[in-house]
């Protein structure tokens, strides 16, 4: 795994780390992306790994479980809440994995321009010693390999609505 400079990870204080990536895609597609089992199945994890268990329950005060799959059977459970849903542009969710320490609060943020989607998530750990043990993990790879999957999903739906124009 590795971040191919498509996402962009920065430390914004000891307990806060911002994702940063541009889509081509208009926002409400990368909303519904991010949010439809059917849809997270196809880009959630790194590349080789599979998305088994996708539950949302897209509400305030809904929660969300997924459990994802490594190519030799290692299982990585998360879930979370729903604190705050205003689609197409802004979610804010509690994350915890089943394998690693504290909860997290992620605010995801996508702003369209141009047909283009820029996607912000800030990720708030409870400590400093949580975030450096994420990082040192290898989150920033994953999560970009994650989302390079993303893109390309969005790239062949978007390819697949203009032939239905057509």
């Amino acid at each position: 795994m590795r971040n191919t400079g498509t996402l962009q990870v920065t430390l914004k204080n000891d307990c806060e780390v911002v994702l940063t990536r541009v889509f081509n895609a208009p926002r409400a597609m990368v909303f519904e992306a991010m949010t439809k089992p059917e849809l997270l199945k196809r880009w959630m994890g790194p590349r080789g790994w599979s998305l088994i268990v996708s539950e949302i329950d897209l509400r305030v005060g809904g929660r969300w479980r997924s459990v994802l799959r490594s190519p030799e059977g290692q299982e990585m459970g998360m879930s979370g809440v729903y604190r705050e849903i205003d689609p197409p542009e802004r979610i804010v969710s509690t994350e915890v994995y089943d394998d690693y320490p504290g909860e997290t609060v992620n605010t995801l943020l996508l702003r369209e321009e141009n047909g283009k989607t820029t996607f912000t998530c800030t990720i708030l750990y409870p400590s400093k010693n949580v975030r450096d043990t994420v990082i040192a993990s290898g989150m920033e790879h994953g999560a970009a390999e994650c989302y390079d999957r993303l893109a390309e999903v969005l790239e062949a739906r978007a390819h697949l609505s203009l032939e239905s124009r057509a």
